[in-house]
């Protein structure tokens, strides 16, 4: 029976640092993204109003790679629990009644990231038949940000849920996973 839980636990703590170095990369291709989305929009102000070449194309790609950009960071919120929340409520109430309530709100949050990923695998098949206005390439591409940006969320709330299981409720929120790789 300890065997079994120490395994447990084991491969929880594996899949918890699995969740850490999956953010670092979800980070660094944010970073890159946003990093690109000026590029495109310093371009597409140059070639307007500098060089008069009246590219269009610029603001398109730029909206695309914000999207992008930004539902990946939604996973990077949730590995770190820094999600919109009441903080200043939730650290009053009682530690049982918050190790309830967080799980609560993982489940909710597990449950309605699962569904936009299936949701958005759907949304994104429907977007392959679907053309962009000004690159005429189809809408496959940015609709994949969906069931991707929430197949990954969904994958760091089962972690911190793991961790919480692993750790306990001693943590403080925001911290739940720092130092678990």
């Amino acid at each position: 029976m300890e065997a079994d839980r120490t395994n447990l636990q084991h491969a929880l703590g594996r899949f918890v640092a699995f969740s850490v170095h999956l953010n670092r990369w979800v980070e660094r291709v944010c970073a890159l993204l946003l990093a690109a989305m000026v590029l495109i929009v310093w371009f597409g102000v140059l070639s307007r109003y500098v060089l008069h070449l009246g590219e269009t194309w610029s603001e398109e790609l730029a909206r695309y790679v914000m999207i992008w950009a930004a539902l990946l960071a939604i996973s990077a919120g949730a590995q770190r629990r820094e999600h919109i929340g009441v903080e200043f409520l939730f650290l009053r109430l009682p530690a049982t009644v918050r190790r309830v309530l967080r799980f609560a709100v993982d489940g909710v949050g597990l449950a309605f990231f699962v569904f936009m990923a299936v949701f958005g695998v759907g949304m994104a098949v429907t977007g392959a038949h679907q053309y962009a206005n000004i690159f005429g390439m189809t809408m496959l591409l940015p609709f994949a940000a969906v069931p991707v940006a929430a197949t990954l969320t969904a994958v760091q709330i089962l972690a911190v849920l793991a961790r919480d299981l692993v750790a306990g409720p001693g943590i403080p929120p925001g911290r739940e996973l720092e130092g678990a790789a």
